[in-house]
């Protein structure tokens, strides 16, 4: 779940509905691009007389989304379904687990909360079998399991997380038609990538718009960077390392990731506005120059959410496009994935609560809501020719050809960092201080917790 949209105080919304109720979306048999085998299978498991209740953040338009895909899973064993959807769903999942009254299956937005319910005791392990599932069927499937893997109230690592509908970071926004009229190509590797970007300069134009404003927020844009930067410049251990606090952020491995932040936004002539408008141009404007004419930058790098937030009527794929954030050439690091997404978890064990997490792992139950929108999926076996959106397809495509895969590691810290310190680290980095003198505090404030 985007850091950007989660703050404040949350109004809590409940909506409880019955997934029996709605209509199959797309009739069994007659599009040949589903996989109707899977839902053909699973009717083998008959489920009727037995409720399952799935609890989960998705209210409005993804309720009725999510709702859509649970249809078939009830259609196809008649169990019936029951989804809760809830917008304080982080706080409401630990009361009714500490109260006794968990869902059968609970879908956690962050795996450091799902994690932490492990921890006392509150998830059922999903087994071997589902991870070795997971790592075989996933691209970059070892980084699935190690998303869904946590230490129980014994203390042991167990697989408890299965990753379900996943969002995109690593991409760079810009325009056709402005890089065709100067000539430009779309860079393959980050050597590329800088080349170019020093080629606007000497052509005279901007290559960077960046925004780091988002109100009490300000600064996430920036942690999204390093993220991607230290996907790119360090092993995908290191990463995970930095995640849990065993490789300080002042590590030089860290530092060097930070510095490379730097290099595109603390240069005056990369930068739509200098190094000064970074902190204070707000993420939702700073797209905004790559249509002006002229334009007032060339490239933006940003999660794919910011469409929303594009000129009214600007058409992705004609007025604008993306290509995926590169690696390095020389640092032999893959092709690493920088994303979020929701973590399906067992919460009340039941016979429906095993059949729906196989239900998770047929073709049928991606496809559905592929064909919709909203939804990315690393799932190999799927047929991506059910997206109805080209777009779309092209942001699985940079998913289906990752190596690795890393959740945004902000938003695994503990909130005091990673929705705290790190933000204001990386404001007060592009106003001119150290990524030494930044690491410092932010490491500070992280060894303050108790």
């Amino acid at each position: 779940m985007k850091k950007a949209f989660t703050l404040g105080v949350a109004v809590l919304a409940l909506t409880a509905v019955s997934a029996g109720a709605a209509e199959l979306k797309f009739k069994p048999g007659e599009d040949s691009k589903f996989n109707w085998a899977s839902y053909e299978e699973l009717k083998k498991t008959q489920l009727k007389g037995e409720q399952i209740t799935i609890f989960g953040p998705w209210l409005g338009p993804d309720q009725q989304l999510v709702e859509s895909v649970l249809a078939y899973f009830a259609e196809a064993t008649s169990a019936d379904v029951r989804y809760t959807g809830s917008d304080s769903f982080e706080q409401q999942i630990v009361v009714d687990l500490e109260a006794g009254s968990a869902p059968n299956i609970a879908i956690f937005p962050q795996p450091g909360l799902a994690s932490d319910m492990a921890k006392r005791g509150f998830l059922t392990d999903l087994g071997d079998d589902n991870a070795t599932w997971l790592k075989d069927n996933y691209a970059a499937g070892q980084s699935w399991v190690d998303l869904g893997t946590y230490a129980g109230k014994d203390s042991a690592k167990h697989f408890y997380g299965f990753p379900f509908k996943t969002d995109l970071k690593s991409l760079v926004w810009y325009s056709p038609e402005n890089f065709q009229d100067a000539g430009y190509e779309v860079p393959k590797t980050m050597e590329e990538l800088k080349a170019l970007t020093e080629k606007i300069v000497a052509d005279g134009g901007t290559p960077w718009c960046i925004g780091l404003g988002s109100g009490a927020a300000t600064g996430w844009p920036a942690t999204d960077w390093v993220e991607d930067l230290m996907l790119r410049t360090t092993s995908p251990e290191n990463y995970d390392k930095w995640v849990s606090n065993e490789m300080k952020f002042s590590d030089p491995i860290v530092i060097n990731a930070i510095n490379e932040f730097g290099w595109f936004a603390k240069n005056d002539k990369f930068v739509a506005g200098g190094t000064a408008a970074v902190a204070s141009t707000d993420f939702r404007d700073s797209p905004k120059g790559l249509f002006s004419s002229p334009p007032q930058c060339y490239m933006h790098r940003q999660a794919s959410f910011i469409p929303s937030f594009f000129p009214e009527g600007t058409v992705v794929g004609q007025d604008v496009d993306f290509f995926y954030f590169p690696a390095y050439a020389d640092k032999n690091l893959g092709n690493p994935v920088l994303g979020a997404g929701t973590t399906f978890t067992i919460t009340k064990d039941s016979k429906a609560a095993r059949a729906f997490i196989e239900f998770l792992k047929s073709p049928i139950a991606h496809e559905i809501w592929m064909a919709q929108k909203g939804f990315l999926t690393p799932y190999k076996k799927v047929n991506t020719e059910v997206f109805t959106d080209p777009t779309v397809r092209k942001m699985n495509d940079i998913l289906l050809q990752a190596t690795t895969f890393r959740f945004d590691a902000s938003d695994l810290m503990p909130g005091a960092v990673g929705a705290g310190s790190f933000w204001t680290g990386m404001v007060d980095y592009v106003g001119g201080k150290s990524a030494d003198d930044v690491a410092a505090s932010i490491q500070k404030s992280w060894d303050a917790i108790k």
